[in-house]
């Protein structure tokens, strides 16, 4: 792919359900006669398993479901992943999940989603079908077998009553929870969700802007495929398409009226159930072992997760008593991980005692092992229809982290370096974006090239969407084609560009007050405008978001609406705050995405030396303050 421009430009909103597979197909041999099996979900949550051989193409896929659910399929798209499907479908690959879109946002309400008993003459599925057949999922095939005997033997799953999405535990024969599966169009805001946040289709940017509504299930996988050697001990997790009468569907997109129940399919996570004993936010941090919060810290910022609040570590007991370091973590919920742009990541561990001691040899040594591109390569093969701008991510922070931890960084400074900081009530780019716009405008400056004035319009978005006045702060959308330091204004927010005054601003000097930092390596970072966009600037954990029910942190940003819909839902487009977005990877082409990886990397030995004496100062004016009296 020349130019990664379909994450930033989609025409309509596009598939994000990736299938895992490894290079060897599911079912090879039907693959080599043409024969693919493959799911197609609309962006309202219905779901179709079909046969695809090799005469069928795009027109005939949406007349299939055009048959078996009833619904139009004029003016619709058929997407898999980045791609937006014309006419072929060699490149689908068996067991894969595609996307129909349709380009109305302002559908009926009265076209409810149809379950597959209503198609079930068309759909032959199994009660469970894993998208994918790796052998990477050795634990994910047990967990299967184990919930479809339940199924079979009458054990209902049992809902999960917290958090804002929809999800449930699967049981097994004896009664016994196995596994937490979170169905797709069920997440906060799709189309199904059970607990009243709704108001967009699948594909249109959900809780975090940077992350596609019906996408965390995909990232939940991720986060299992990318801990390598069961590091940090992420439950083992698959993609599945899952049928029972257990799931939520609401009349319509506005979330009115829960269908009577009965059998209906989903594309869901499922991810393993681990018994434990609290999560983090019921015990005291000093008990847990240095080890696991290094090694948790360690997943969290390659994958730059965005929402690592103390809820979603489950804590067990090792010694029946979870005396100090007699617990075990158990990291889960990454479903707001590896954005498709750079935002304001949360990490619960950054200020505990743990993150401050350095690493051991044996973390240095698996940290050194990593290979971002590798890693890149083998998510291509397990889910092939990833999105390049998360790998773009992948990549960053991983090369971000190898450098730092070889220069001598623990987990609280790197984490510290990550994260954003709030000054007059505005939020500022943290220090790892600093590095990356400064690697930008050497870029800049090489070409010699003038950044035009831009200027912003209505029709402006992040995602191209069709629907009414999200009020969530525009990003300029780029046109396929241009050259990325032309597209640069993307890189602010709401039109900013904070490259624009390159040639009349001062550059800003970091300079050490006790000198540790060699000369030669100050850090030098671009300028950035004095006032960044007010506009639903705050980024927070959502664990301390209730949204609709209990004013947020930040109320000022919000509308002043009272946050439902004429159905009593809350609507999506009233919900949350966004972050500004600074820095946009996926806007360059691949020579211009290695040369800034260049320059990135360069850069980042005197970011770290300047972050090393902000330390050391910290130290020293703490021991100052406790010794006067």
């Amino acid at each position: 792919m020349s130019k990664l421009d379909s994450p930033v430009q989609t025409q309509a909103p596009i598939g994000i359900f990736k299938n895992l597979l490894s290079r060897k197909f599911h079912g090879s041999p039907n693959h080599s006669t043409g024969r693919r099996r493959v799911f197609v979900q609309t962006d309202t949550g219905c779901v179709l398993g079909m046969e695809l051989d090799r005469n069928d193409n795009v027109h005939t896929v949406k007349r299939r479901l055009q048959v078996a659910l009833n619904l139009p399929t004029d003016e619709s798209s058929l997407s898999f992943g980045d791609t937006v499907l014309k006419n072929d479908l060699d490149a689908i690959r068996d067991y894969s999940p595609l996307l129909l879109s349709r380009s109305n946002m302002h559908r009926s309400s009265s076209t409810p989603c149809l379950s597959p008993r209503d198609v079930e003459p068309k759909d032959k599925s199994k009660l469970v079908e894993m998208l994918g057949n790796s052998d990477r999922l050795v634990g994910a095939k047990q967990m299967v077998k184990e919930i479809v005997k339940a199924i079979k033997n009458g054990v209902d799953p049992v809902p999960v009553n917290g958090g804002l999405g929809g999800a449930y535990y699967f049981r097994n024969s004896r009664g016994e929870s196995v596994a937490i599966v979170k169905p797709t169009d069920e997440e906060p805001f799709a189309p199904n969700n059970p607990k009243g946040f709704v108001g967009r289709a699948l594909g249109q940017p959900g809780l975090k802007r940077s992350v596609r509504v019906g996408e965390t299930g995909i990232r939940e996988v991720v986060a299992f495929l990318l801990d390598h050697e069961h590091f940090a001990g992420v439950p083992a997790t698959a993609l599945v398409k899952i049928t029972h009468s257990i799931f939520n569907v609401n009349d319509g997109v506005n979330g009115s009226k829960p269908q009577k129940k009965k059998l209906v399919s989903k594309i869901a996570s499922c991810q393993q159930f681990i018994p434990h004993d609290f999560d983090a936010s019921d015990h005291g941090t000093s008990s847990f072992p240095v080890s696991a919060v290094h090694r948790i810290g360690i997943l969290d910022v390659r994958i730059f997760n965005t929402d690592r609040h103390a809820g979603n570590l489950l804590v067990r007991k090792l010694d029946g008593v979870g005396r100090f370091g007699q617990v075990e973590l158990i990291p889960i919920d990454h479903g707001l991980c590896l954005p498709e742009s750079l935002e304001d990541p949360y990490f619960e561990w950054i200020h505990w005692p743990q993150a401050s001691i350095p690493f051991s040899e044996d973390e240095l040594e698996y940290i050194e092992r990593l290979n971002p591109y590798k890693d890149c390569d083998m998510l291509r093969s397990e889910l092939p229809t990833i999105r390049e701008a998360c790998l773009r991510v992948l990549v960053l922070c991983t090369i971000f982290l190898k450098e730092a931890a070889a220069f001598g960084l623990c987990l609280a400074e790197i984490g510290e370096m990550m994260t954003r900081e709030f000054r007059s009530g505005e939020e500022e780019p943290s220090e790892l974006e600093l590095v990356c716009l400064e690697a930008i405008s050497l870029m800049v400056a090489e070409r010699e090239l003038l950044i035009p004035k831009f200027e912003a319009t209505d029709d402006d978005f992040l995602f191209d969407i069709d629907c009414e006045d999200l009020e969530l702060g525009h990003t300029p959308k780029m046109v396929a084609g241009e050259d990325f330091i032309n597209k640069s204004p993307s890189l602010g927010m709401n039109g900013r560009n904070p490259f624009s005054k390159l040639a009349i601003l001062e550059e800003e000097e970091e300079e050490s007050d006790d000198g540790d930092v060699e000369e030669g390596e100050a850090f030098t970072v671009p300028p950035i405008p004095k006032k960044l966009p007010s506009i639903s600037n705050i980024s927070m954990s959502l664990k301390n978001t209730i949204l609709g029910e209990k004013n947020l942190k930040f109320p000022a940003m919000m509308k002043p609406e009272t946050g439902y819909s004429s159905s009593g839902h809350r609507s999506a487009n009233e919900q949350l705050p966004v972050s500004a977005n600074f820095v946009q990877v996926s806007d360059m082409n691949e020579e211009e995405w290695s040369v800034f990886l260049d320059k990135f990397q360069e850069l980042l030995r005197p970011a770290f030396a300047h972050r090393k004496s902000v330390t050391i100062g910290r130290q020293k004016q703490r021991l100052g303050t406790s010794c006067q009296f």
